[in-house]
């Protein structure tokens, strides 16, 4: 063979092993786990350290604001019945409040808590657009966004 031709060979070879190297070291450090908290909790050691984005409900009684406002804890809960405690550094979004929907990122500590950075909330996608000539109760809107309405309060057992 010519000496053009090892080059080339050569050139692919590298470039090859190159991206298996990037690809098999890489990947496992860029991965992102969704989970649930029972998902959370059968995960066992692989989850601590881990960037997970963990999903669920608030708890019922389980928030606790820190000092400031960038410090808040609560349980989050799942309908297996698992439970993660959370403590959160990042500013809880203003529609934040207990039964709501969250995605917390973050990482299980080894002490058994949920360590998370950023905390979102999702909410109801329903909108309905007011008919012709339909007044529109600003109060009563504002109060839905904040759980305060009595339609959106859970009922006692």
């Amino acid at each position: 063979m010519s000496r053009g031709r090892w080059a080339a060979i050569g050139a692919l070879a590298a470039a090859g092993a190159a991206l298996l190297a990037i690809t098999a070291g890489g990947i496992g450090q860029n991965l992102v786990y969704y989970w649930g908290p029972t998902e959370l909790h059968a995960a066992g050691p692989k989850a601590v350290g881990a960037s997970i984005r963990l999903g669920g409900l608030v708890a019922p009684g389980s928030i606790r604001k820190g000092e400031g406002a960038s410090h808040v804890e609560f349980d989050v809960i799942d309908r297996p019945g698992g439970r993660v405690h959370v403590k959160c550094t990042g500013v809880p979004p203003q529609m934040f409040r207990e039964q709501i929907g969250v995605v917390v990122e973050g990482t299980m500590d080894k002490a058994g808590y949920f360590e998370g950075r950023r905390l979102m909330v999702s909410h109801s996608n329903e909108y309905r657009v007011p008919g012709d000539g339909e007044k529109v109760d600003v109060q009563k809107a504002m109060r839905s966004t904040q759980g305060l309405d009595e339609r959106q309060k859970p009922q006692e057992p």
